[in-house]
């Protein structure tokens, strides 16, 4: 009796340790989400501390603890990656104007900031992004701007799906060209997601474990419906951002005001325009439509890149297709050049 007594005891220990590290987590994405959103402003530890409900004084403590960054230093790192991104992929926007919209309060602060990060200038970092670009777009076959269009495992619509999909080098890929591209203008939608930090590329098993728990917590709760939509939400760029610090999110639409709960955080996909490129694939051939997109569509389109997250959208389960394919919308935020 004391044995099974001492075990149920144990049980309901190691649960409610369990409970609350994901409580813990889920607080601190929050926060990276507000500082994602906020970056153009100042931001301060009390503001952030009231974000997670943590007293300034432990917030500081056990953000380092759980993401291995200072809140100074993930606030810097993710302003300069963002810099680094606009720099790329606008060309015409002034180097100090980039700065000021990524939260920086000065030019020279900017610019020690980039050069600790990158090793070299702002103006380095373009000028070679522009080569990378012609080189890339002589070839039709590379795509102009951020790696993050070579992406990894798509959406699995059940919790046992897993595609095995490969992650293919791009200079390997073959063009790829949608069946459709049409733009979009969306509002806001708000989703329900599981967030991974680190290595993505490739993982099967990683987003069948992702999208397995998040469709348990969706689905009992009563939230799925005939208008779900499941998606992929890409936060970093791999060309910037080392892939230990890479940020995906697995992601269900949701009814407005649901709750996060553990694990399961709730935020808001921003809405506006989106070029959709709409493609039936191969597992091997993701890499090559987002290179598509990018490089060959893109330049001709009259659009840019807009600073919003990008995401992939599933359309069917490839298990009920004849071939194995994937019926998969990639949605790109744009606004025009």
């Amino acid at each position: 009796m004391c044995v099974e007594t001492n075990a149920m005891n144990t049980d309901s220990t190691a649960s409610a340790s369990s409970s609350s590290r994901a409580e813990y987590r889920a607080r601190i994405h929050r926060v990276m989400d507000h500082v994602e959103r906020n970056l153009d402003r100042p931001l301060t530890l009390e503001e952030l501390a009231g974000v997670a409900c943590f007293s300034p004084f432990h917030f500081h403590r056990l953000f380092t603890a759980l993401t291995g960054e200072t809140l100074h230093q993930f606030i810097l790192r993710v302003r300069v990656e963002r810099a680094a991104n606009q720099l790329r992929q606008n060309p015409g926007k002034s180097i100090t104007a980039i700065a000021l919209d990524c939260g920086f309060g000065s030019s020279a602060a900017f610019a020690r900031a980039f050069r600790a990060a990158f090793g070299t200038t702002a103006s380095g970092w373009r000028a070679g992004s522009s080569k990378i670009r012609q080189s890339k777009g002589k070839a039709g076959q590379e795509s102009a701007g951020p790696a993050r269009y070579d992406p990894p495992v798509g959406v699995m619509v059940t919790p046992d799906e897993s595609d095995g999909r490969e992650k293919m080098p791009s200079r390997t890929l073959p063009v790829k060209e949608a069946q459709s591209v049409r733009i979009e203008t969306i509002d806001a939608m708000p989703v329900a997601y599981v967030r991974h930090v680190g290595p993505y590329a490739g993982d099967a098993k990683l987003f069948e474990r992702l999208f397995g728990t998040l469709c348990q917590w969706v689905g009992a709760r009563g939230l799925f419906g005939p208008t779900t939509k499941l998606l992929t939400i890409y936060h970093d760029n791999p060309e910037v951002t080392s892939p230990d610090k890479l940020r995906i999110s697995v992601c269900a639409t949701v009814p407005a005001g649901t709750r996060a709960e553990g694990d399961v955080g709730t935020m808001t996909v921003d809405g506006g325009k989106y070029a959709v490129a709409k493609y039936e694939l191969d597992p091997s051939e993701y890499g090559a439509a987002w290179n598509w997109l990018m490089g060959v569509w893109l330049p001709s389109s009259g659009f840019q890149p807009d600073d919003r997250h990008c995401f992939e959208l599933t359309l069917n389960n490839p298990k009920e297709h004849p071939a194995g394919k994937h019926i998969v919308e990639i949605w790109e935020p744009v606004r025009p050049l």
